[in-house]
């Protein structure tokens, strides 16, 4: 009998946990993962949240070495898939090898999106996808270098905030009236504003970027009322765009991302996808917590356990400038019918709710205030329940 193979292409926190599902479920198949970055594959979290420690420790190791090898999983480090032919089940790597699978599962991940403006192309213009990315930008620092983060989403303040731990002057700029729109309310917002402000980063808002201005390096960056912003970097945060090439090339199925089912299964019945590159039900979640349970079912799925995925609850924990909040469910009021601010609720708290139910929530108590919250949600609780209980 033929030994199977489970092929996983992509080295991220989807790709260990579908490993780690396949080895539960089958003890002696073959588990191989390609990754293109010369690593185990690592808490690419940790790029922006800790840019100036030491991002090449075992800290940052989704697991250690010693991992992979108790459990026979092979991570073929450096290693780029460049083709997949699906009638003879064979991936081709970048130096022309041929590995044959008996399922494989596509966890390609996703590229920053790219800035639509003049000036991207200068040197000291960074975004921070990667290891290398982020090697190459603080070996790029000079002391007393200004710092534009273009984007005022939960990477650009992460990464922000980095920078004024490091001792640099920093300005965020982003387009929308307000900081982490699709996470946080406006009074919630305005307290992160000012909070952000109280340690002398300068924030820009309503207003994008017109274009990077320098001749050979950044000296500034030119904002669409005119105005002119020092700086020697930009740092830029705009959104991820799923990787899907080699998939689409393949014949599989792709609109936004990968295509799959509630098995994690594409277009072909034995190539499945997860995580950032995985678009389920018209959406690419692009969320950590998202991509570890889409891993997981996938894992389970390629070995003929039967599982669907449910969409997790979205999860933002955010620490940074002394803030310590979540972000949790349905946090938009006008997919909501209500929302409450409780009297009590000091420090600031929001609870949205929907046909009586919880459904959101946005509160600066703490990450471990948003268990119960979140428990609410998945379980729910309507909101009369639950607050008689807190009471």
């Amino acid at each position: 009998m033929t030994e199977k193979h489970y092929v996983i292409v992509g080295s991220g926190v989807a790709a260990v946990h579908a490993a780690k599902a396949i080895r539960d479920q089958d003890g002696e198949a073959v588990i191989s993962i390609f990754g293109e970055e010369n690593t185990l594959p690592y808490n690419r979290i940790k790029l922006s949240k800790g840019l100036f420690t030491d991002l090449h420790s075992e800290k940052v190791l989704i697991k250690k070495e010693k991992w992979y090898q108790t459990n026979n999983i092979k991570v073929q480090h450096g290693t780029t898939i460049t083709a997949i032919d699906p009638k003879d089940k064979i991936v081709v790597t970048a130096d022309g090898q041929d590995v044959a699978y008996h399922r494989l599962l596509l966890c390609t991940g996703a590229s920053n999106r790219k800035l639509p403006m003049a000036g991207t192309m200068l040197r000291n213009v960074h975004n921070i996808r990667d290891l290398n990315d982020a090697d190459q930008l603080k070996d790029s620092l000079v002391s007393g270098d200004r710092i534009c983060v273009i984007g005022g989403g939960v990477q650009g303040v992460e990464t922000a905030w980095s920078f004024i731990e490091a001792g640099y002057p920093v300005t965020i700029v982003e387009a929308a009236p307000r900081l982490m729109g699709r996470q946080l309310d406006e009074q919630a917002s305005n307290l992160m504003l000012q909070k952000i402000l109280e340690f002398g980063a300068n924030v820009q808002l309503g207003q994008g970027v017109k274009c990077i201005t320098g001749i050979d390096c950044v000296q500034g960056v030119e904002l669409e009322d005119g105005s002119i912003l020092p700086c020697e970097h930009v740092v830029y945060s705009i959104g991820i765009v799923p990787k899907t090439s080699l998939a689409g090339q393949a014949g599989i199925e792709v609109q936004g991302g990968i295509l799959v089912n509630e098995n994690m299964q594409t277009s072909d019945p034995s190539v499945y996808a997860a995580g950032d590159a995985a678009e389920f039900q018209g959406r690419v979640e692009g969320l950590w917590g998202g991509a570890m349970e889409q891993g997981r079912i996938a894992g389970m799925n390629m070995t003929g356990s039967p599982v669907a995925y449910e969409r997790a609850v979205p999860v933002t924990l955010f620490n940074a400038f002394e803030m310590y909040l979540f972000s949790i469910g349905q946090v938009d009021e006008q997919q909501c019918d209500t929302s409450v601010v409780p009297t009590d609720s000091e420090p600031y708290t929001r609870i949205f709710i929907k046909d009586g139910l919880i459904a959101g929530v946005i509160s600066f108590q703490g990450v471990a205030a948003s268990l119960p919250y979140k428990t609410a949600i998945e379980q729910g609780i309507k909101y009369d329940t639950f607050n008689n209980k807190e009471s």
